[in-house]
């Protein structure tokens, strides 16, 4: 990017800020969605909420309440019980002081606008793709602190692979994620798509808003790399339809142990049409032009670049570069067909934790843009609902990290321990099956009976924790 572009982008941003401030300052505060009030009383706010369950009807089926106005709302389960313990023990989730930096637009620009400021030591490697694409992984491997906790105890730390933003736009959170995973004894690796971040786009070909054909052969690379250490995947923002299609597509042979999304899109064809706030709608539409501007001229074979930089909002780009192309054309129907994240999450295998809010100012109100029904009949989906922290924000004070990330390795940790518990379980019901089998075979057993203990079910550990 010239710098004249990164220029252009922050004065463009802060602007947007300060419009945004002025509006926040004209008018009446808003509650959260569905946020249910009490009358008011001496030294009690106007806009109380009452103990994190004053969200909409749609979601009260399978809510959980947990500290700081915050639900879990899932499918009841054994695994679900085990999260359950493990948010309610979290720390980050304890209220904290309430500030002017709690508002969700200034939670939002911050996350995205601020320098990243002593980010994490990147070592960069460039896979070549099957035909002859390349994407770029950047693999964390400093500051090492001292004290480093392992994540397992086998010794090997397990691998946190880490999916920005469909934009491309490498954030302050996704950088303190790292530093925080590397912290905690993990080997953070963050996945980058063709022509983002500095990765060269070697061939006429994006990688659409859902297609995980790229994902499949950068996580295959890193279990040849990491065969033995257990493969954790976070992602941040419109870059979860990325990680839940390739979780869909690939179900149980998707190498991954647990996953997080962080302010998910999960309704992306709706969310396009529908728009955006116009200060985001415009900044992230800027952001993407200036991108692909120095690729417009491999691209001008394949898309009219002409009128894709003469886009006006985010869907007419999306239609122009992946739709209307000059070889292969298709309609915005079939385009969702195929890139919708949610397409085949039925066949999704890996416990998937969404943290989300209900101001979020990109997504919207979670009534409208969360599929209640997801959560609550899928027994490998959860869905952390708070009340406060914006698009991708969840931002605390100075030095404290996002208390998101905190409350998504906190989970991860329970996951591990579950499973080995699940592991440990099966083995002793399967020695105690052979020891009763030769039992009977050493009494020479004259009629077949069937023992007690054989009518057990013996789960297999991606099955067992679905109960």
């Amino acid at each position: 990017m010239p710098p004249w572009g990164a220029a252009l982008i922050l004065l463009l941003a802060a602007l947007a800020l300060l419009f945004l401030l002025v509006l926040r300052l004209r008018r009446p505060r808003s509650r959260a969605v569905g946020a249910k009030t009490l009358p008011q009383t001496p030294g009690q706010d106007h806009e109380e909420e009452v103990d994190g369950r004053g969200l909409t009807d749609q979601f009260s089926d399978g809510q959980e309440p947990l500290p700081g106005g915050c639900s879990l709302i899932c499918k009841p389960s054994a695994l679900a019980q085990c999260l359950l313990r493990a948010l309610r023990r979290s720390a980050a989730l304890e209220p904290g002081p309430r500030s002017w930096f709690s508002g969700p637009h200034l939670q939002t620009l911050c996350h995205f606008i601020l320098p990243v400021g002593p980010g994490p030591e990147l070592a960069r490697e460039y896979l070549q793709l099957a035909d002859d694409g390349l994407v770029a992984l950047d693999w964390v491997v400093g500051p090492c602190t001292r004290g480093r906790r392992v994540t397992n105890s086998g010794g090997l730390p397990a691998v946190l692979l880490v999916i920005p933003n469909a934009w491309g736009r490498l954030t302050r959170n996704v950088l303190g994620l790292c530093l925080l995973a590397l912290e905690r004894g993990y080997y953070p690796v963050i996945f980058h798509r063709r022509g983002h971040h500095g990765c060269p786009l070697v061939s006429p070909r994006l990688q659409a808003f859902g297609d995980p054909s790229d994902l499949k052969e950068a996580v295959t690379y890193i279990r040849f790399r990491h065969p033995a250490a257990p493969l954790f995947a976070v992602s941040e923002g419109s870059g979860s339809a990325l990680l839940l299609s390739y979780l869909g597509e690939c179900g149980s042979s998707s190498y991954v142990t647990g996953a997080a999304c962080i302010s998910p899109v999960l309704r992306c064809r709706e969310w396009f049409e529908a728009g955006l706030p116009w200060a985001y709608e415009r900044g992230f539409l800027l952001h993407q032009k200036i991108a692909l501007s120095r690729y417009a001229t491999a691209l001008e074979n394949t898309v009219d670049t002409s009128k894709l930089f003469r886009s006006c909002s985010l869907r007419e780009f999306e239609e122009t570069l992946f739709c209307h192309t000059k070889t292969f054309p298709i309609s915005w129907d079939t385009y969702w067909d195929r890139n919708d994240p949610l397409r085949d999450v039925d066949e999704a295998a890996v416990p998937v934790l969404c943290i989300c809010s209900t101001d979020d100012p990109i997504c919207g109100p979670p009534d409208r843009t969360l599929p209640a029904e997801l959560f609550q009949s899928n027994p490998y989906f959860f869905l952390l609902l708070s009340h406060r922290g914006g698009h991708c924000g969840f931002l605390r004070q100075e030095p404290l990290p996002a208390w998101s990330h905190e409350v998504i390795l906190e989970s991860f940790r329970a996951l591990t321990d579950f499973f080995r518990m699940e592991e440990r379980m099966k083995g002793l019901s399967r020695r105690r099956t052979s020891f009763l089998g030769s039992r009977r075979r050493w009494g020479m057993l004259q009629k077949r009976e069937v023992s007690s203990s054989s009518n057990l079910e013996i789960f297999s550990w991606k099955r067992s924790y679905t109960r």
